[in-house]
């Protein structure tokens, strides 16, 4: 093994790695500033939906509490969350963004030949998804029963759950649409409307749940989540269309000829089996957990559901700068450049493990005051918030582990060819959760349920970090396992204080508040002392910012 040397946040990038020119000629803009610019963008949007998806939350919390109606919404939000997950957030763009940036990568010379691979391969791909995913969504409402069934068989209310997933059944084809869109607008430097879906998922579900909620119930927060689902698509679609060029002159080619440059093969089956059973397999951890929790006591699956809501929001602000630069790994394997693959998936690795480490000492601080400040009204009882801050706590234990899961994943697919090494991973990861939480659930209920999440989820993070070097990017993997150990410490002494400090005031708010910024100084502090280099880097960064501005 080479010499390992420390892994830190994103390096500057040097001269020659600049965003292509835009239209109209103007400078082409550094790579760095561009990245940097459009990571601001989307953790601005994220924290947007996030912030949005907690009041959803607590709108369901405050209007349902932590009952056999929320529990019905619940098993049908299973149904967006999968799709979310394999048709958005993972699945979609891991096929995608790797396909259309070897597209992109070919455009220029093929579009001299009358050809333009982008636009060839929206036509081999998008009319074939809308199809299989229309027929999945009708089939989905057909055997709506059979689905509660297999999911929740001890539920108390099937009925009222089947309803609600006949409504949520419409995200398949919605969500579908919207990840092929957000997929292709990456892949083109394009990162605003993609990053905004959620603000839009959110605001649909928000407005139907509180219209119709006096006449439906928890059905009106089921329409709800279809609604979300079409202004997903309403917000991309005029971006998408603006990369859809008119279509070039035939020069040299016959009228109908098959085109020179066929991008399709890299979405073919091969590639497409191992891809969907990876993000299936990593989305199943929720499945397992609702199929468990649905023989325990009425409320179970909605304490499951509040606490790992929140206990994520870390994650998702750590893998969005993962999401801004999965396309620059994809095309510098494309274009043969592994050096500049390996040293962005580790900088990714690093920057994801500060931020999502930094959450979890917050979470295990101040768990109760989290849960009480966001949840703890109307039917959301102070026994709920107990409840749910003792899971959370648990569940927080594996956010490094799904953070890795879901940084780990992209490079592995970033070649767009054929590799089951990731879905045999998360196989591996998901029977230990499955044998986990099968042994726990009897003596600990909702506990073991998180605590097995927490342990299967680290297992295919292990497994993955292990075999991403000899398979694809070879990065140093002594170097970040170190590099993650020494954060992984600043965090528990971070964690460490603030439990200690948040009994010490009554008002969970201002408790709250003190906590945010007593954690990520300790955090910094220990950073410092097990000299983490992350921690040394992203001082030095906030330094140089502050004398810019001033």
């Amino acid at each position: 093994m080479a010499q390992s040397r420390p892994v830190g946040p994103p390096r500057p990038a040097g001269p020659a790695l600049v965003k292509p020119d835009p239209p109209g000629g103007r400078p082409p803009v550094p790579l760095g500033s561009f990245l940097a610019r459009a990571a601001a963008v989307t953790a601005g949007l994220t924290v947007a939906g996030a912030a949005l998806g907690l009041v959803r939350d607590q709108t369901i919390a405050r209007i349902y509490g932590a009952s056999t109606d929320s529990d019905a919404f619940l098993i049908a939000w299973t149904v967006p969350e999968m799709a979310a997950t394999l048709l958005i957030e993972d699945a979609m763009a891991l096929l995608l963004v790797p396909a259309f940036s070897h597209a992109l990568t070919r455009r220029s010379a093929a579009r001299a030949a009358g050809d333009d691979p982008v636009r060839e391969l929206v036509s081999a791909t998008f009319p074939r998804l809308f199809g299989a995913l229309a027929a999945l969504t009708g089939l989905l409402i057909l055997f709506a029963p059979q689905f509660v069934r297999a999911l929740a068989p001890g539920f108390a209310d099937p009925a009222l759950a089947v309803d609600c997933t006949r409504l949520t059944a419409l995200t398949v084809l919605t969500y579908g649409i919207a990840g092929y869109f957000s997929a292709v607008l990456r892949a083109h430097g394009r990162f605003l409307p993609p990053a905004g879906v959620y603000v839009a998922s959110n605001v649909g579900i928000i407005g139907t749940t509180l219209l119709l909620d006096s006449l439906w119930g928890v059905r009106a927060a089921a329409t709800g989540v279809a609604v979300g689902g079409v202004l997903m698509v309403l917000a991309q679609l005029p971006a998408f269309l603006r990369q859809m060029p008119p279509r070039p002159p035939r020069a040299g080619r016959p009228f109908g000829a098959a085109p020179r440059s066929a991008a399709a093969p890299l979405v073919g089956l091969a590639v497409v089996a191992p891809v969907m059973l990876f993000a299936a397999g990593r989305q199943s951890q929720v499945l397992v957990e609702r199929f468990l929790a649905s023989s325990l006591p009425g409320g179970a699956i909605s304490h499951l559901n509040y606490a790992q809501k929140v206990a994520q929001m870390p994650m998702v602000l750590s893998l969005m700068f993962c999401t801004v630069t999965f396309p620059v790994v994809a095309k510098a394997v494309a274009e043969g450049d592994h050096e500049r693959a390996r040293r962005r998936v580790e900088n990714d690795l690093a920057l994801a493990g500060t931020v999502v480490l930094l959450g979890t000492a917050l979470i295990l601080g101040y768990a109760p005051q989290l849960v009480e400040v966001l949840f703890q009204r109307g039917a959301f009882a102070a026994r709920d918030t107990e409840t749910t801050a003792a899971v959370m706590r648990v569940y927080a234990t594996g956010l490094i582990g799904h953070t890795l899961v879901g940084a780990l994943g992209r490079p592995f697919f970033s070649a767009g060819r054929p590799t089951w090494y990731p879905a045999a991973a998360m196989a591996a990861g998901l029977a230990v959760t499955v044998a986990a939480g099968a042994a726990a659930v009897g003596p600990w209920g909702v506990y073991g349920i998180a605590a097995a999440n927490a342990v299967g989820i680290c297992a295919t993070a292990l497994l993955l970090l292990i075999g991403l070097g000899p398979r694809v990017v070879a990065i140093e993997v002594r170097a970040v396992s170190l590099a993650l150990a020494r954060l992984a410490a600043a965090a528990g002494a971070a964690a460490l204080a603030g439990l200690l400090a948040a009994p010490l005031i009554a008002d969970p708010l201002a408790s709250l508040a003190l906590g945010c910024l007593l954690v990520p100084a300790v955090f910094t502090a220990a950073g410092l002392a097990v000299r983490a280099p992350e921690v040394v880097h992203l001082l030095a960064l906030t330094r140089q910012r502050i004398r810019h501005v001033r």
